[in-house]
């Protein structure tokens, strides 16, 4: 079968490589599953360069999460259960860049026959992710302000949807004016155009002062960290509670230490792939449901890009990381039938 596979970190579009290699079988708990989409998302690419929080062993095939079709179970009812069944997977032990996989059967969701594949390919890592910050971490409660760095992502508007839905105010915070514009149509409550290169960390606050009135914001979460995620600490009001859930910048937070103690504010990192196995079998259903839910309502659904075939994975990671580029790069590798 045909894989996608890396020997040494790297840049993803050189390391890279399109291999034939055995199948994959099942062990017990697990399920062989015939891969149909997988996205190319940020930590996919930092997993091949080597810098994200989880290094795996060499040689590996990169795509944490996807959607394909269930072929065989390597023992246990619910495997046994889902045998012909499509489903979305979040995938951290075989990788889902290749034509067929293994991943543990409680990491695969069935998906609704409404549902298309090309939401399914993106269910866990931007819906689920945004979702759960918003509504079960920080439960930002309706009329209040939540801030939030790179809004202009596809996480970031589904964030956005997600404040309409449910009744909280977003504080958006792009780099570039036309970002702006594309938030302020889709209906974000106030947008700011912040560039630490070119702005201080106080521009950043006496903008989020303005918005809210000289109050600061409760609630804040950030994938970018470096000066941007610095900057927003000074935003936090009392009692404020920051999530931080990536790296985009290479560079760590740097922020005095009384930034926290004057207003009594919080910092916590949110990971999905650690939050998501602590919760009960009841919840996570529970969870999946309203997620999908959401996602068939349009609020929390993916906007998708080109798509690409598995041998044009150079292609597809080079438009990944193309600035300005619209919607999430697919991976297609292999048909529905």
């Amino acid at each position: 079968m045909k894989s996608v596979q890396f020997d040494q970190f790297g840049e993803p579009a050189e390391v890279l490589q399109l291999r034939d290699i055995e199948p994959p079988q099942p062990k017990p708990g697990e399920v062989l599953v015939r891969m149909l989409l997988s996205p190319v998302n940020p930590s996919d690419m930092m997993t091949v360069r080597g810098v994200y929080g989880k290094q795996p062993k060499l040689p590996c095939t990169p795509g944490y999460e996807g959607v394909g079709v269930v072929e065989a179970s390597g023992g246990g009812l619910l495997g046994k259960l889902l045998v012909g069944k499509r489903v979305a997977l979040l995938n951290g032990i075989n990788g889902n860049w290749q034509e067929r996989t293994t991943t543990l059967a409680k990491q695969a969701v069935p998906l609704p026959k409404s549902l298309p594949s090309e939401q399914g390919a993106t269910f866990f890592v931007n819906p689920v992710t945004a979702f759960a910050m918003t509504r079960r971490v920080l439960a930002v409660p309706s009329g209040d302000w939540l801030l939030q760095t790179a809004a202009a992502s596809e996480l970031g508007k589904m964030v956005v949807r997600l404040g309409q839905r449910f009744g909280f105010k977003t504080l958006n915070i792009v780099r570039r004016a036309e970002q702006a514009e594309a938030l302020k149509s889709l209906g974000a409550d106030a947008v700011v155009v912040f560039d630490p290169a070119k702005q201080s960390a106080d521009d950043l606050r006496n903008d989020v002062q303005r918005v809210t009135s000289e109050r600061g914001v409760r609630f804040a979460i950030d994938p970018v960290g470096g000066a941007t995620g610095s900057a927003v600490v000074k935003c936090l009001a009392p009692g404020g509670r920051m999530l931080v859930y990536g790296t985009l910048s290479p560079e760590p937070l740097s922020f005095s230490p009384r930034d926290l103690m004057t207003p009594g504010a919080t910092i916590a990192g949110f990971w999905l792939a650690r939050w998501l196995p602590q919760l009960s079998l009841i919840a996570k259903l529970k969870l999946i449901r309203t997620v999908s839910g959401l996602i068939q309502e349009g609020v929390l659904t993916s906007q998708i890009g080109e798509v690409f075939p598995l041998d044009r994975v150079s292609d597809a990671v080079r438009a990944a990381e193309t600035p300005g580029r619209m919607g999430k790069v697919l991976l297609r590798v292999g048909n529905a039938n």
